[in-house]
């Protein structure tokens, strides 16, 4: 019986690590939050024209619902989840993209954050 729970917990341990692998972007280090930001807007403009085409869709099925047929009630409600996935996906990289700004900023990564104070006694500028 132990080892069946033995077995069972290295299982369960060994399936989330890879699950936790799954969510870190390929190829970008964890660190570099400016680079993390940009690949976010990136996928955020990638799914807003995704979204952009769904929409359009379903505005033509909405006008034109009679070309459809009797297919036409599968189409709309899988457009329209599309809709509703694009979007959940949209909010969430621009939520992240905002979190990897403000991390960068914080950071002081002169990718981001450009602005440097001049500690010259002769002048009080800032650059």
């Amino acid at each position: 019986m132990k080892t069946q729970k033995f077995f069972a917990l290295i299982s369960v341990l060994a399936f989330s690590l890879t699950i936790s692998s799954a969510f870190a972007v390929e190829g970008i280090d964890d660190n570099d939050h400016a680079t993390l930001a940009q690949y976010y807007e990136n996928v955020a403009k990638e799914t807003e024209a995704k979204l952009q085409k769904n929409k359009a869709a379903l505005e033509e099925y909405e006008a034109h619902s009679y070309y459809y047929g009797r297919r036409g009630q599968d189409f709309k409600s899988h457009t329209a989840a599309n809709i509703r996935e694009y979007e959940a996906v949209l909010a969430e990289s621009l939520n992240n993209a905002d979190l990897h700004k403000r991390i960068a900023m914080d950071q002081g990564s002169p990718a981001v954050n450009k602005a440097q104070l001049n500690l010259n006694q002769d002048t009080s500028a800032i650059r």
